[in-house]
């Protein structure tokens, strides 16, 4: 019989998308199977459903929920997570560098869909 495949508490959690602090102790404090994560993927648990829906999330999820990159949110100071009602204050009244950073998220996105079709025409 082959042994499970485990996954440290931190991997499982950003396979989740969720901050690995705001866990469950009992998450946090044993590796979680494939099994497992596959279980809490499909029928997440209230605890899962909570932050996914409040937060506080992780970098990636509010540069996500922002549309700007992770390092947009470094370069503007934004080290800590944020919950869902902060991002959706940055949202409804952006600042002066959430419009920036956008712009430049969006400027980098076009150029990189125009790089993946040039290389998929072959030119």
């Amino acid at each position: 019989m082959a042994k499970p495949q485990l996954l440290k508490p931190l991997t499982a959690a950003r396979k989740l998308g969720v901050l690995l602090s705001a866990t469950p102790e009992e998450f946090q404090g044993r590796d979680i199977s494939r099994e497992e994560l596959n279980a809490l993927q499909a029928d997440p648990p209230e605890w899962l459903r909570d932050l996914r829906r409040n937060g506080p999330h992780p970098r990636q999820e509010v540069a996500r929920r922002l549309g700007v990159s992770t390092s947009g949110l470094a370069r503007a100071g934004v080290t800590e997570p944020l919950t869902t009602q902060q991002v959706n204050e940055l949202r409804d009244d952006p600042p002066a560098w959430l419009v920036a950073e956008r712009e430049t998220h969006a400027r980098v996105r076009e150029e990189e869909a125009r790089l993946r079709e040039r290389r998929a025409g072959g030119s």
